[in-house]
Order: C-alpha cells, then structure tokens, then sequence
C-alpha cells in the first residue's frame, strides 16, 4: 500500500526518545518502532520511503533526533523539525490528554498533516562544522593572547618579531569568523535565530556562534531546563538537618564561559542587566554570584526570544 492508492497526502510523525523512535504513518495507520541508532534510522528510512510522505515531522529535542533527520536529508525525504511547544498547543485544541510513544506519534503526525508546518531547511552537517569552526577559533584566541603577553614582556627588538605574527592570526579569526557567517547564512532557520540571539545588546557574535551550535535546544526548553543546560541553576545541596548553600554545577562549561565574557559587556551597555547587577550589588551579594544571576537571567530572556521569534525589547525582558 503506497501513496498513489490514497487521495490523501501520507504524512509521517516521529517521537523521538533516547534510544527509540516511534513513527506512526497516516492515514495508513502504520506505526512501528526503530532503536535510535544508524541501524535503526536506516530501517525507518527504508520504512517510510516505501511511502513516500509528503511531510515527515519530527518533534525538536535538540540533540535526540539528529541522527535521524541527517538521514532524511541524505535520503531527500522531506521533513519538518517541529517546536514542542506548538504541538503541545495542537494537542489542547483537539483535547488529547492520553500521552503514550505510539500516541505521541499519533499526535505529531495529525499535526503535521493539519497544519502543515514548512518544511525545514535545517542542516545537522552543519552545525558540526560551526562547533568545529568554533574550536578552531578559541585556538587562534589563545594563541593571539600568548603572544599579546610575550610583547608586553619582550625587548623591543624581540617583541617586533610578534607583530607580524599578531597580524596572521587577526587575519586568520577574521576568516574564520566570515566562515560562520557564511554558514548561517545558507539556512534560513540558522540565520533567524542568530538575527533574535545578536540583538540583545551585549551579545556578540562569538556567543551566537556559541549558542547556535553547542545548544540547538534554544527555544525547545523551559526556561529552568536553559539555565541547568549551561550550568547556571543553583543545586541544592540539603539532606535532613543540613541546609548546604546552593552553588551552580555542571553545564556546558564553553557556552558558560563564552557567555559570562558577554556578559561583563552587557552590564556596561545593557541597562537590563546593568540594573539587575547593580541592584544585586547592593543587596550584599557578591559580585561573581551577582554575574551568575545576570547570566542566568540573560540565557532565560534569550531562550524566550528565540521560542517566540521575538528580537529584543528591553521593556519586556526587564
């Protein structure tokens, strides 16, 4: 049974978990269940192929479902990488509350044929390449510092031989830098969120680039699973009688990093974290907690920009 057999459109939903996939094909009424791994998704593919779906949406994990939508892009299968949050609406509005793999499934693959949300242009391969790009960048910086300090340290004569050696790895970050950009910009989806992420004064675009490719979960999660992600939630650090001080833990340590150098920018030419800094400042707080709260709290206002489409308002995010 195929598609040329039904006047309606085959469409195809994907719930995506850890180690297993579940795919439901309507109006066929076919569902089964892969592992999440190269043998798994080679065999969904296969599947799902046989029939070949008008739209195959697949809902936003971040990371999860990677694998899988590579494979769609290889195999030319049309696919849609659908925002949680919209199909969590979807599901109130037809009043589905039962929640199960293959219901879910179910639920995705009627949301992808009611709505019919655009066709993703979205690029996995890509995003190794930025992540990649990106290391390559922290490099040169490094190098670039080493040899700012050697000048400072060196005879004159000897610190002249640095300059040219400056000028290469300026020019080097620079192309680096034009490498990002041009990856952004051959994908729609990539360059939206980088245009919302880089209007929040302070944010520049080494923290975008950071953002885009160490955490394509932005705009999927809560705002507390955001702030956990990058390892800025206070953990608390209680059992019975004790009542330990919670501290931040964790995270992805190259995002928090990149981020809080944004952030001593942002206290200085964004009046939204420069009061809230300020006003922790003066509550007794000291200052690397009063930073870990501007942090927190500048992850959590772009997480929110980038699950609305918004670009900056100081009025609402402060």
């Amino acid at each position: 049974m195929n598609n040329k057999n039904n006047q309606n459109p085959v469409t195809v939903g994907v719930d995506t978990g850890k180690s297993q996939l579940d795919i439901y094909i309507r109006p066929l009424d076919i569902y089964f269940s892969v592992s999440n791994d190269e043998k798994g998704v080679q065999e969904a593919i296969k599947q799902i192929k046989k029939h070949k779906p008008e739209r195959i949406a697949i809902e936003a994990t971040g990371r999860l479902e990677h694998l899988f939508i590579m494979s769609c892009s290889k195999a030319k299968l049309p696919f849609v990488v659908a925002n949680p949050a919209h199909i969590k609406k979807f599901a109130g509005a037809i009043g589905r509350l039962a929640k199960t793999d293959k219901l879910d499934a179910q639920l995705i693959a009627h949301y992808g044929e009611a709505i019919k949300p655009a066709l993703s242009e979205l690029k996995p391969e890509a995003l190794q390449q930025m992540s990649d790009l990106l290391a390559r960048r922290r490099q040169l910086i490094e190098m670039q510092t080493m040899e700012k300090n050697r000048r400072q340290i060196m005879p004159k004569k000897v610190s002249r031989l640095i300059t040219p050696v400056l000028t290469v790895l300026g020019k080097q970050i620079e192309k680096v830098d034009q490498m990002l950009l041009k990856l952004i910009a051959v994908c729609p989806e990539y360059q939206s969120k980088f245009d919302i992420i880089h209007s929040v004064p302070g944010i520049g675009k080494v923290v975008t680039f950071s953002l885009l490719s160490d955490m394509p979960e932005l705009g999927y999660l809560t705002n507390k699973q955001a702030a956990a992600l990058i390892g800025v939630a206070p953990i608390n650090r209680e059992s019975g009688a004790y009542q330990g001080q919670r501290k931040i833990k964790g995270g992805r340590h190259k995002i928090r990093t990149v981020m809080f150098m944004a952030m001593m920018s942002a206290i200085q030419c964004n009046p939204v974290f420069k009061s809230t800094y300020e006003r922790l400042l003066s509550t007794g707080k000291a200052k690397k907690t009063a930073l870990i709260a501007c942090v927190r709290k500048m992850i959590v206002i772009v997480n929110s920009m980038v699950r609305d489409g918004a670009q900056w308002n100081p009025n609402i995010a402060g």
